[in-house]
């Protein structure tokens, strides 16, 4: 069966504006790449989404964010005088444009409707795997806006999936480099979402959560896997990190649907983190990914928008999608002036990170006793 590949064209216009971290180019960028490397017959299709309106906005917003969010938005891409007053309310400073962003609100409402469209077509049975391109903005909240994020579609694609599709088992498998925090609100206390974070030890990265200790409450508490890489973990360490963690808890939670979100950010190149993942660690990390899709006849989507180095975005986020729909298809290391990790330099760390996140979830998961 082919993948999903959800995407629109306007999706270029989530771009904060020139000299901004996050900008826009990168959703052209991975089309053309991926044509580029792999023919389109007998592996991808390429679907559009319509935008999300406000009850679908709803579901993860307070309206008056929405309202705020919109008009900001909207104003500042048009070069007119904008609310700085409140935006603070409302975001954080690196949401901020940086001149004159594109149209930004109405990409970010594609996003959300990205997510909606792959729920649907996955739990309808027309494809077993989807990919939302532009997929992933985990640190928006309910009512703020920050890490470059400003509606959280992993949160939604879960909300969607327990309270529309009546799933009760969903795994949410963030593998981005940041913590995703705003993800990590919505379902802190909610026991049909499973959520694993592998992400940099938050004492070293923005947003500064994530730690081992933070494992849920009420209803949810276990429900929430938090597991901090040490700086400079390579692909050794992931895969350990797989196999003595995420599989086992994932066979023991038997999710009816994954939901991964991740870009390339973890790197080594990348200009914003201290992580240390190659190509081949990237393939591994999809590899496994199909192998927990494996508990749910193969149903998963992927939200995939990260990463700051624009060389080695399209490499890595292929490498993922290779290792996950198992493309045979192998690329090399395009990175120029930086040398490639010739071993993990972490991986004694990461054991004892391994040891810790075992000690606060063993009362919850046999599989980590």
């Amino acid at each position: 069966m082919n993948t999903g590949i959800i995407y629109r064209e306007e999706l270029k216009e989530y771009d904060f504006g020139p000299g901004h971290p996050f900008r826009g180019d990168r959703y052209r960028i991975f089309p053309q790449f991926l044509a580029q490397h792999l023919k389109q017959e007998g592996n991808y299709d390429f679907i559009t989404a319509e935008a999300a309106n406000d009850t679908d906005l709803s579901l993860i917003c307070d309206m008056d964010y929405v309202k705020f969010t919109a008009d900001y938005f909207h104003a500042a891409h048009l070069g007119k005088n904008t609310d700085e007053e409140n935006f603070y309310l409302y975001h954080t400073g690196d949401n901020h444009p940086a001149g004159r962003p594109g149209n930004l609100e109405h990409a970010a409402r594609i996003i959300i409707g990205q997510a909606r469209k792959a729920a649907d077509l996955v739990t309808a049975g027309q494809y077993q795997k989807a990919v939302s391109i532009g997929g992933g903005m985990h640190h928006a909240k309910r009512n703020n806006g920050e890490g470059f994020c400003v509606y959280n579609d992993v949160a939604f694609a879960g909300k969607y999936l327990v309270e529309n599709c009546r799933l009760d088992r969903v795994l949410i498998l963030d593998t981005d480099a940041h913590a995703g925090n705003g993800t990590s609100e919505y379902f802190y206390g909610d026991p049909r979402v499973l959520f694993i974070d592998i992400h940099q030890d938050p004492r070293t990265i923005y947003p500064g959560t994530g730690y081992a200790f933070e494992i849920g409450e009420g209803d949810g508490k276990g429900k929430t896997i938090n597991i901090p890489m040490p700086t400079y973990a390579g692909d050794e360490s992931y895969r350990l990190v797989f196999d003595e963690i995420v599989l086992p808890v994932a066979r023991e939670f038997q999710p009816q649907i994954i939901v991964r979100n991740g870009g390339s950010d973890p790197h080594f190149s990348d200009q914003l983190t201290q992580l240390g993942l190659t190509l081949k660690g990237f393939h591994t990390v999809g590899q496994k990914v199909a192998e927990l899709a494996e508990l749910c006849a193969g149903k998963e989507i992927d939200l995939i928008a990260s990463g700051y180095n624009r060389e080695i975005l399209p490499y890595a986020w292929f490498s993922l999608l290779a290792g996950l729909m198992k493309w045979d298809v192998t690329l090399g290391e395009p990175v120029t002036g930086q040398e490639i990790p010739a071993a993990d330099q972490s991986l004694a760390a990461t054991r004892h990170v391994i040891t810790e996140v075992k000690s606060h979830l063993k009362p919850y998961w046999h599989s980590l006793r």
